[in-house]
């Protein structure tokens, strides 16, 4: 019984892949390829429609007589087949992809006629699918059309359907909003499963070679930004809804950031208070609740050095809340919130995509914009760059207020705001404006001025660079006391425009001046310091000075490597790339599902039986071989144990032998010794 009991142990494996191939043979192969509709009319498969029509004639000729009335469920499975491989379309896409998405009609009328005669069934079983798209025209891909698409590296979201599907048919409501909400985000197509070519192209393929799309049409198919293969294409597999797909596009294909919702007691310390300073805050207030459309997410992704994006639901018991923080009186409305103490942006009502472009492109920045890695040369605050006024200006200027977040340059901010209003104001229409010296007010309204503020603290190698004093610390680097100082200056840029024309050498430099000539920016710099009071007057008038003496004096070409920005902001996460973001809308139930599903496909590969039996074979030769060896020896391994002891015996003979002999004396009766000679006789002795 041991022995018994041992065996089984040692054969356990091969036996389970035996009993594995068995029961994959007899009862999933099977299941993995059920009976076909042919089958049902005891036809072979992909038969004609005229084969079909005479199969099912010579079934109905049987049901005349009371003998040869089939079961209820039989004739509604005959029935159900000669409907569908009659209809052109239906055929179709059984016969190439298998789809048969009417299918559960047949257990929904099993139910409700089960037990009675088949002459009250109603026929036919299925209706006919009607395509109506009304006004609406759609980017139809043909084989003709399809390569061309790719020609520009935009995305592309391609709708599989076909004009038998009654799925379809539904879906194309949606698939007009999902249109209509791209539109200027990607390319959108649809392609029908009668261009087969292309329809097997963007198809997958199972095991057996069967084309298929996994969860039957219609399907959604997208080719991100640079994608000109089937390889990189993404699908959908989540629920076909319009927010569904807008969000797995735009955050999965696109890359797109999503837009928060907030409310009345988040959105002050969620959002405003962690949004940074140098941002401007965008607020838009929705009355549905609907998530930002591509167009908003993209536009956040683009503006993302300068502003910041939150939604806001708009309920109307919270009016007043919103009144007073921000004047928005209804939704939609889209607020712009900038400058600590500066009024923001209210706008009501509908905006366009070209409209709300318009919109973030006039107000990204603030009213004092803060200047940044980002903005220094689009300010034209950059001596590697040029004045905002163009290329051909020789010099312009840059008033910088520096200086550590807080009470003091909040404050000084303000001042510097109020002299930008001043001189806004145009001096035709305003008397004002008379009053303001004229060097100032004409190189702020050539753009040969800019006005500016820049984060001490966070630039601490840029202050000091400018600021370069024994009190610099007072307005430059971390805070080490209580005492913040903003201080004002102002650089002077100016361009050797015969320098710029020459050409730069590339030449490697030699060992020996590596160091001496070291690069430097274009355009020279002159920075004078303020140190008067904060009166405005008095600050525009230095000002005024400051520009009148750099355009008519003679003054030094002085230039010097200036130190680099540093970015404030973090890497984004939709930087990263879009293939790692998933979306919400494919929750976790339906990713399981997908996984089991493509696990189902594999199960159905008739080789899966075969390779188990192989294994189980394998496995229980080596199993035999080894146990056989061990319990069992063989009488050529006793032979040859036996032999080699026979030969260590005689080896051992051999060298007693040798010793001995090489212990004994020399004689006359032995043989000559080795090195012996013989000795010559003398020449008397021969007389």
């Amino acid at each position: 019984m041991s022995s018994m009991a041992s065996k089984i142990k040692a054969y356990s494996v091969p036996l389970f892949l035996f009993s594995l191939s068995v029961f994959y043979q007899l009862v999933v192969l099977p299941r993995s390829f059920p009976a076909s509709h042919y089958d049902v009319l005891g036809i072979k498969r992909y038969s004609s429609v005229e084969e079909v029509k005479e199969a099912y004639d010579k079934l109905s000729s049987k049901w005349n007589s009371e003998a040869g009335i089939p079961a209820t469920s039989d004739f509604i499975k005959i029935q159900y087949a000669y409907e569908l491989l009659t209809n052109p379309l239906w055929k179709r896409d059984y016969d190439i992809f298998g789809i048969d998405e009417q299918a559960h009609i047949m257990d929904k009328i099993n139910l409700q006629h089960a037990g009675e005669s088949i002459s009250g069934i109603d026929l036919p079983l299925l209706e006919a699918t009607t395509f109506d798209l009304g006004f609406h025209t759609f980017n139809e891909f043909t084989s003709q059309e399809f390569a061309p698409m790719f020609d520009s590296s935009k995305p592309w979201l391609v709708l599989v359907y076909s004009l038998g599907s009654k799925k379809c048919a539904q879906f194309f409501s949606s698939w007009i909003d999902i249109t209509g909400l791209l539109d200027g985000v990607a390319g959108v197509g649809i392609l029908e499963l009668g261009e087969l070519q292309l329809a097997i192209s963007l198809a997958e393929r199972k095991p057996t070679g069967k084309f298929f799309f996994r969860n039957g049409l219609p399907s959604l198919v997208a080719f991100p930004s640079g994608c000109k293969a089937s390889a990189c294409l993404v699908r959908f597999e989540g629920d076909l809804s319009t927010d569904a797909v807008i969000d797995w596009f735009a955050t999965k294909v696109l890359g797109l950031p999503r837009i928060l919702y907030y409310s009345k007691e988040s959105l002050g310390q969620n959002f405003l208070a962690k949004s940074g300073p140098h941002k401007v805050k965008v607020i838009f207030f929705s009355k549905t609740g609907a998530r930002a459309t591509p167009f908003v997410r993209q536009t956040a992704k683009s503006y993302w050095a300068y502003t910041s994006f939150a939604f806001v639901l708009w309920r109307e018991e919270d009016f007043s809340v919103w009144w007073n923080a921000f004047e928005v009186e209804s939704a939609p409305a889209i607020v712009f919130v900038k400058d600590s103490g500066v009024k923001p942006v209210v706008v009501h009502g509908m905006v366009n995509n070209s409209e709300f472009l318009d919109l973030v492109e006039k107000n990204k920045q603030q009213e004092l914009p803060q200047l940044r890695s980002a903005t220094s040369m689009e300010l034209g605050c950059d001596a590697r760059g040029h004045s905002r006024a163009g290329n051909d200006t020789i010099s312009w200027y840059c008033v910088i207020l520096a200086g550590r977040l807080g009470p003091e340059l909040n404050k000084l901010r303000e001042i510097m705001r109020r002299i930008q209003e001043r001189l806004s104001i145009d001096s035709e229409s305003s008397e004002a404006d008379k009053e303001q010296p004229l060097a100032l007010t004409g190189a702020f309204k050539g753009k040969r001025l800019t006005f500016t503020w820049l984060d001490g603290e966070a630039q601490e190698k840029y202050c000091s660079y400018y600021l370069h004093s024994e009190t610099s610390y007072d307005t430059c680097g971390p805070r080490r006391d209580l005492i913040d100082v903003p201080k004002l200056f102002i650089v002077r840029y100016k361009r050797n425009a015969s320098e710029d024309d020459i050409k730069v050498d590339t030449k490697p430099k030699k060992i020996f001046n590596v160091f001496e000539d070291e690069d430097v920016d274009p355009a020279s710099q002159l920075v004078a310091r303020y140190n008067g009071s904060d009166e405005i007057s008095q600050i525009m008038l230095w000002m005024s000075e400051i520009i009148r003496d750099g355009d008519t004096r003679n003054l030094p070409f002085y230039r010097s490597k200036t130190p680099a920005l540093v970015p404030e902001d973090s890497e984004p996460i939709w930087s990263r790339g879009a293939q790692s973001i998933f979306s919400k809308s494919i929750g976790i139930k339906q990713r399981i599902y997908n996984n089991i599903s493509r696990i189902y496909d594999y199960l159905g590969d008739p080789r899966i039986g075969p390779i188990l039996l192989l294994g189980a074979l394998m496995s229980f030769g080596t199993i035999w071989l080894i146990r056989s060896q061990s319990t069992h020896p063989t009488q050529a391994s006793q032979l040859s144990q036996s032999n080699a002891k026979d030969e260590t015996r005689a080896r051992r003979r051999e060298r007693a032998k040798h010793a001995a002999k090489k212990d004994q004396p020399p004689s006359i009766t032995d043989s000559e010794p080795k090195g012996a000679y013989q000795m010559p006789l003398s020449d008397s002795e021969s007389e």
